[in-house]
């Protein structure tokens, strides 16, 4: 079960690539990203590192003079992975455990018997889990890496490029393009500070036995084994480790998808068609759809929006993964299986997928700069509203005659300006030329390059 799901695992996802449009010149990179975390999932490289454990094992068991010497040495020479071997013997045995030892002592003969001493399934498996999980992180907190390049890129290119900020999806005030980057950027960096945490998090290993007393193997064969893997040894293990520190893992990787959704989002409300300030690149010879001829969709977004609620879900199970019975039980070892592979390698390629639509972004400025004044100067009347305010005049009585003006230019699509011009109140606190300075752009900018400081400084 456990390699036809893996199996399908990594299938499925292929499938899901192929279906959207991913050309080979947009994202050169994909195939080779995909098939690197992929096969941190397969078989060999899981019971390469089951080996391993074992291997190190013995050799502290030698160190200490439990096993006899040569053992650790003789084993890695004579040693052979053969998972299909292993998956005939299981079927039998109904244990991957056993059936791994198995098929290693019928190459490695008589003195594979030093093998797993005083040593439980889960040392194995816990340990290797998490391996499995750093090795995908550190992937993973490459894609950050490169993903953080291109938004830094972006966002100093568009800088100065005014577009309309948006609460609600109504118009509000004025900000840049390069501003939106930026925020982004500033949110993955916290995003690549997460998962260093979280791959410091599992970065534990166990090798204490049964119920984690330690009864028939010595604490020194965890700290050495440890020490080979580069890992810290877990300070208390039960039977396993415990499953608070993948709940976080899992977390994190739901947050950054959730992050990359928000992107995506935002990608997609600026590509309508009655929006279009930006566009996703839209490739020599794409179809956008099978009825008409005219269309070119968000589609790498939409998808990038929906493999995100497909990895937020994965953290639900590895929360309920942390309430075990007892020392121990299997219930959580049928929900890694899924979700170690499939949440690691689908967000591989969301990461991926988004650094290839910023990269390759098509942006509008004049669209920004038309969608800006669509509504004839409204966005300047906070401006207006705190200069009454500041001219004596109550913030109620400021703000009814602002709002009445706003709607006036609103509904009959006229000047903010002349409305407020003409108003005879507005006229008793402010002149022409006082209300000349408020409809100035300046002063939505005027702080843009503390923000990028206070951002990049940290």
């Amino acid at each position: 079960f456990f390699f036809f799901k893996q199996k399908t695992a990594y299938e499925m996802r292929e499938s899901d690539w192929s279906s959207d449009v991913c050309s080979s010149d947009l994202f050169p990179s994909h195939d080779m990203v995909r098939e690197k975390i992929a096969k941190i999932w397969q078989p060999e490289n899981k019971y390469k590192i089951w080996l391993d454990i074992e291997i190190f094992a013995a050799e502290a068991m030698e160190k200490f003079k439990i096993i006899p010497k040569g053992i650790a040495k003789e084993i890695r020479r004579k040693a052979k992975i053969n998972p299909d071997r292993i998956d005939q013997i299981e079927k039998k045995v109904k244990h991957d455990v056993i059936a791994f030892l198995t098929s290693i002592t019928e190459k490695v003969g008589a003195k594979a018997k030093f093998l797993h001493q005083g040593m439980t399934s889960s040392d194995v498996l816990d340990t290797c889990f998490n391996i499995q999980l750093y090795q995908s992180g550190k992937i993973i907190l490459k894609d950050l890496e490169d993903l953080l390049k291109i938004l830094k890129t972006k966002s100093i290119k568009y800088k100065k490029t005014v577009c309309v900020g948006r609460s609600h999806g109504i118009h509000a005030e004025p900000v840049t393009f390069g501003l939106k980057l930026l925020t982004y950027y500033a949110e993955f960096k916290r995003n690549k500070k997460r998962m260093e945490q979280a791959i410091n998090e599992i970065s534990t290993c166990a090798i204490s036995g049964a119920v984690g007393t330690f009864a028939h193997i010595n604490p020194r064969i965890e700290q050495y084994v440890a020490k080979k893997l580069k890992f810290r040894a877990e300070p208390i293990s039960t039977q396993v480790i415990p499953r608070d520190r993948h709940a976080y893992f899992f977390s994190v990787l739901a947050i950054i998808a959730s992050s990359a959704e928000r992107l995506a989002t935002e990608i997609r409300h600026l590509q309508r068609t009655e929006v279009l300030e930006v566009e996703e690149y839209f490739s020599v010879g794409q179809k956008g759809s099978s009825a008409m001829p005219h269309k070119r969709n968000p589609v790498l977004s939409e998808n990038i929006t929906g493999l995100a609620r497909l990895i937020r879900s994965y953290a639900f199970p590895a929360l309920e993964n942390i309430i075990l019975w007892h020392e121990r039980d299997i219930s959580h070892s049928s929900v890694e299986r899924n979700i170690g592979p499939d949440a690691t390698i689908t967000l591989d390629f969301v990461l991926s997928r988004l650094a290839g639509v910023i990269k390759n972004l098509i942006v509008y400025p004049k669209n920004m700069q038309k969608n800006l004044e669509k509504f004839n100067g409204l966005i300047f009347s906070q401006n207006v509203l705190l200069k009454l305010t500041q001219k004596g005049m109550a913030r109620e009585l400021a703000y009814k005659i602002v709002q009445k003006n706003a709607m006036k230019t609103w509904s009959a699509n006229e000047s903010f300006f002349d409305n407020l011009n003409n108003d005879k109140q507005i006229k008793s606190k402010l002149s022409t030329e006082d209300l000349k300075k408020l409809f100035n752009m300046n002063s939505h900018l005027r702080y843009i390059n503390p923000i990028y400081g206070r951002v990049f400084k940290s």
